[in-house]
């Protein structure tokens, strides 16, 4: 008795059930659910926002240390800074998508466009590593004396300042709404300041006299910069492919269990659709049971999902019968089949 449930209709509660909700009320309503998703969207639209305006700011300063010092190394990195700023417009229209209901088209939403603008963001990573290193190249190829090199000095310490307050701004946003691509909005954020800090370095030795300093770090730098593309391309290509944290499914497969009439749990697949998760699962109960009573027991096993995994704000429960003696269950046997 395979049945997808919805949460429209009356049902039967369990006494344990009715307490549960007394010590810790909550709604499973469609309208609730989609609150909390607006107002996780509204949280990472106010962290683009913000962002914008510190790295806006900071560029700026850094532009009108550039035309002073001529500076080429203060140039990339202003140019580089301005780009990550810029980048907060492919999350901004993902954000605004995902707000968007869903239509026959697009039954499960747009929440998908922010895996699109975390793609979008790894490429922004990875022109940036190329120009940084092609920057560097140049620099020893055709070393250049820098001027005002204190004000250089200081407005390369205003880049890191800045690219490293709205790194941990993204970052810490991102991963409190589920958002992988603000969270790599956040890893780029970082990689502009280890490349403010190429630029003080670079400025300090050449006050030294060695020109070739800046180039050198420069170098460094984009092999940092390498590091922390492959971490946010990894986390972003994981999101696309639908992966999730193997932690996450065995929360939801523990919740499954203690539910009263639950026998054994067979398909369960998580995926996310933006920053919340949806969940599909197949539950075994007693062959014997009546469809109202098999139902009861999907309903109570989404409450306990919705309850158990942080995120989840949609979860689709089939009961499906314990096989006869000698039978084998096909949904099981799917479940636990491993492919060599």
């Amino acid at each position: 008795m395979s049945h997808p449930h919805h949460h429209r209709h009356p049902h039967p509660r369990r006494v344990t059930h009715r307490l549960g909700h007394l010590l810790k009320p909550h709604s499973h309503d469609s309208a609730d659910r989609l609150d909390r998703a607006l107002e996780s969207s509204a949280r990472g639209m106010r962290a683009l926002w913000v962002s914008l305006a510190v790295l806006g700011a900071t560029a700026l300063v850094q532009a009108v240390v550039v035309a002073m010092s001529g500076s080429v190394a203060l140039l990339g990195d202003t140019a580089h800074n301005t780009a990550d700023a810029l980048t907060a417009v492919p999350l901004g229209i993902a954000f605004v998508l995902g707000r968007r209901a869903a239509t026959r088209r697009f039954t499960y939403g747009y929440g998908r466009a922010e895996d699109l603008a975390g793609l979008a963001i790894v490429l922004t990573i990875a022109a940036s590593a190329a120009f940084a290193g092609w920057t560097a190249v140049d620099r020893l190829l055709d070393p250049r004396p820098v001027q005002h090199v204190p004000a250089v000095a200081a407005a390369a310490l205003v880049g890191f300042a800045g690219n490293e307050w709205v790194a941990r701004y993204r970052i810490r946003v991102g991963r409190s709404i589920g958002s992988a691509a603000l969270v790599a909005d956040g890893l780029h954020a970082r990689t502009d300041g280890f490349t403010s800090l190429a630029v003080l370095l670079g400025a300090g030795g050449s006050a030294l006299g060695w020109q070739l300093a800046d180039p050198i770090v420069g170098l460094a730098i984009t092999a940092a910069i390498v590091f922390v593309l492959r971490d946010a391309a990894r986390e972003v290509f994981r999101r696309v492919l639908d992966a999730v944290d193997p932690a996450l499914v065995d929360r939801a497969e523990q919740a499954l269990r203690e539910v009263p009439g639950v026998r054994e749990v067979g398909e369960l697949r998580l995926r996310w659709i933006g920053h919340r998760l949806r969940a599909e699962v197949a539950v075994v109960v007693d062959g014997e049971a009546t469809v109202r009573a098999a139902h009861a027991i999907a309903v109570d096993a989404e409450h306990a999902l919705l309850h158990a995994v942080p995120r989840l704000t949609a979860a689709l429960v089939h009961a499906d019968p314990s096989p006869a003696p000698g039978e084998a269950d096909p949904h099981l046997a799917l479940a636990h089949h491993t492919p060599t």
